[in-house]
């Protein structure tokens, strides 16, 4: 399926977490605290749209490589108004090794594009619409990512959002500690990538 048609196809935002987010948006909300207890991030700095701002960081090179692989580097670089994601480098090497090179691996694209594009949201989603508040949105993949704002520390799914906000010209990025993988996808092994090389370094 081609990118474009799975952003046109993207619901921007579920009912039940919009109706969260605009609950917790009184007037005397209380202001959270701030990064000093998030956990330490690669302090990514914007430049530019959403794609030029992860090739200018060192920490975002697998991610930047899944990126191009899945040919979502274009929408990333061109289409307004999204958020993305971002899983540091590290975060990719927490996977275990055999499995980040099958998933890297050409022969298993179309399970490296549903991973990449759930990472992906068609709405600029800052962090102040979900603060306070616990609840879905849906990826532009079709599966719904969990936000929950209602601790210090704001989280997807079960990643801790470890820099939020950077404002690229064309969206948002929020960098995350971990991969989100979708409920509806097995992440492949090497078993599952007959022929592929024993993974390499870095």
């Amino acid at each position: 399926m081609r990118p474009h048609r799975l952003l046109a196809a993207a619901v921007t935002i579920v009912a039940p977490f919009a109706a969260l987010a605009q609950a917790v948006s009184g007037p005397t909300a209380a202001p959270a605290p701030a990064v000093a207890s998030l956990p330490a991030s690669p302090q990514l700095t914007a430049n530019g749209n959403l794609m030029t701002t992860l090739k200018g960081s060192p920490h975002f090179t697998i991610l930047s490589k899944a990126l191009d692989a899945t040919q979502l580097s274009g929408v990333l670089s061109a289409t307004p108004g999204l958020t993305l994601f971002a899983p540091t480098d590290e975060a990719f090497r927490a996977l275990p090794p055999a499995q980040l090179a099958a998933l890297l691996d050409p022969k298993n694209v179309a399970t490296l594009q549903q991973v990449m594009t759930y990472h992906l949201v068609n709405l600029r989603l800052d962090t102040a619409k979900f603060k306070g508040a616990k609840g879905p949105v849906q990826s532009v993949e079709r599966g719904n990512l969990q936000l929950d704002g209602s601790s210090t520390v704001l989280k997807v799914n079960d990643a801790d959002i470890i820099q939020s906000d950077v404002l690229a010209s064309n969206g948002i990025i929020q960098v995350v500690d971990k991969v989100l993988v979708p409920a509806d996808v097995s992440l492949p092994t090497a078993s599952a990538s007959a022929g592929a090389a024993t993974p390499g370094g870095g």
